[in-house]
């Protein structure tokens, strides 16, 4: 589904979406990285920390494929609850939102 009053303009959007891919390429590089070195050192805390890196990394890399996703398929900026337009304000701030502030309200609860 396409929405009809994009709360961006196009360039904006081609912006973000290289924006993006580079973040992306990072964050896949630094899971990664985090892999490579999930050696098992023994220490309890350390292996709690890279764990929780581990989950960052990858929860950050779902969000930016979904934005990416949602680009491609013509649904950025939509809320995935009520369908309404993010406000740009919000995309700018956190450009992976999936809903407007009040569904994202919702949702938390």
């Amino acid at each position: 589904m396409s929405i009809d009053h994009r709360p961006v303009d196009s360039s904006w959007l081609a912006d973000l979406r290289s924006s993006l891919a580079e973040d992306f390429a990072t964050q896949t590089a630094r899971l990664r990285e985090l892999t490579e070195l999930s050696a098992d050192t023994g220490d309890p805390s350390e292996a709690h920390h890279q764990a929780a890196l581990l989950s960052a990394t990858r929860r950050n890399i779902e969000h930016i494929t979904g934005a990416l996703g949602r680009i491609s398929e013509g649904t950025y900026g939509a809320c995935e609850k009520c369908q309404k337009p993010i406000p740009a304000e919000r995309l700018e701030v956190l450009p992976h939102a999936r809903f407007c502030v009040p569904c994202q309200e919702k949702h938390n609860r």
